[in-house]
């Protein structure tokens, strides 16, 4: 007879463990909770308003649009990607660097409606040097007061 002590195995478990994992989803949950609100960000301009049809939107085909605060300063927006304030020089070549490599771009203006309007005739007058055929202007609709 085998007299050595038998060593007691247990059965291997089979299932997973996933309470680490809520933890970390948890955790991820909030994280993105607190930044998301952070993300959404633009410049602050206060457009003036008017009665216009909205132009078709063409999600191939991201808009420039180039917007300009009550200080005067400009902004380069490209799809989701915003930009601090630059001089005028350095928007007008990066908006022909955009126009070189798709020339069918749509370039728009959002001028504050406090702004001089000498400042927004500045700037599309820049524009159409970088390249931009047709600049449009961005408004809101009008107000039911």
């Amino acid at each position: 007879m085998d007299m050595s002590p038998r060593k007691s195995r247990r059965p291997q478990m089979s299932e997973m463990n996933v309470v680490p994992y809520i933890d970390v989803m948890l955790v991820l949950l909030v994280i993105f909770m607190i930044t998301a609100p952070m993300l959404t960000q633009g410049v602050n301009v206060e457009l003036p308003s008017t009665e216009a049809e909205p132009l078709p939107v063409d999600q191939n085909n991201e808009p420039v649009i180039v917007s300009v605060d009550s200080n005067g300063g400009y902004y380069l927006e490209v799809g989701e990607d915003r930009s601090d304030p630059k001089p005028m020089n350095q928007i007008v070549e990066e908006v022909s660097t955009i126009l070189a490599e798709r020339s069918d771009a749509n370039v728009y203006v959002r001028g504050d409606q406090h702004v001089r309007y000498g400042v927004v005739i500045r700037l599309m007058s820049a524009l159409q040097v970088a390249g931009a055929s047709e600049v449009g202007l961005i408004t809101d609709p009008p107000r039911e007061d």
